[in-house]
């Protein structure tokens, strides 16, 4: 894959890069999902003025753009994290650190918007089965109820949104540090190695300089490959969980 302009091997920066935007993808979906999980199933178990209040925090925060609340969340987590990372580690990986923890913590933070309002329809057409209303009879506290009864036939649609937010965390990810807000360099992800590369672009109309076309090539097109598959990995998932979505159910 040739080098960069410090010589660098371009083959284990996108390497390097790719199991940084990998873990950042992974932890924020499972954060997103954690924090989904729990607020849709409260939502929609409790109803009342409990699911009122809990959904109209849900719509507040969808009417607000997404990457301002990244964003914001990113700059308000970044002092703390920064400050105990570096009680821990010494001063150029804590700062490296911090950046990653705060940016899927950013991430996550903001992604389980979806997942509640989906957790929420679901366990609203639990709640009224036999099963869930014969444990109510039976004395069955509600904590017990969501954890034993409604999340194990919630684990589908889990599992299939989760195979769906990695490449959007992945994709979010990526963004941000082509913006200069998430990881930062030395420290490769796709999202830094694609703005290296897209600085070479400027001289593709120089002659006198060498244009490394390599340098945005290969980081762009290893994040579609993995964004791409990804997908497909949840489209299949989908259909093996929920048969009605292929029309044969």
């Amino acid at each position: 894959m040739g080098t960069d302009s410090l010589e660098r091997s371009l083959l284990w920066r996108v390497l390097l890069g790719g199991a940084i935007s990998l873990g950042i993808g992974i932890s924020a979906a499972l954060i997103a999902v954690g924090i989904g999980v729990a607020w849709g199933a409260v939502a929609g178990y409790a109803g009342g003025r409990i699911d009122a209040v809990l959904m109209r925090i849900v719509d507040v925060l969808y009417g607000l753009p997404y990457i301002l609340l990244v964003v914001m969340l990113d700059l308000a987590l970044q002092p703390a994290i920064r400050a105990a990372a570096a009680t821990m580690l010494a001063a150029d990986l804590a700062e490296a650190v911090a950046d990653m923890v705060t940016l899927l913590l950013a991430i996550g933070g903001v992604s389980w918007l979806t997942m509640a309002r989906v957790v929420r329809g679901q366990v609203l057409s639990l709640r009224g089965q036999p099963f869930i209303e014969a444990a109510r009879a039976y004395g069955t506290k509600p904590a017990r109820v969501l954890w034993v009864h409604v999340l194990p036939n919630l684990a589908g649609v889990i599992v299939v949104y989760m195979t769906l937010a990695v490449p959007q965390a992945i994709l979010q990810e990526s963004f941000l540090s082509f913006l200069g807000i998430g990881i930062q360099a030395p420290l490769p992800s796709w999202g830094n190695l694609a703005t290296e590369g897209i600085d070479e672009l400027h001289l593709w109309a120089s002659p006198p300089y060498e244009f490394r076309w390599w340098l945005p090539f290969f980081p762009c097109l290893l994040l579609g490959l993995t964004l791409m598959s990804l997908n497909f990995l949840g489209d299949a998932l989908r259909e093996r969980f929920d048969p009605k979505s292929t029309g044969h159910g």
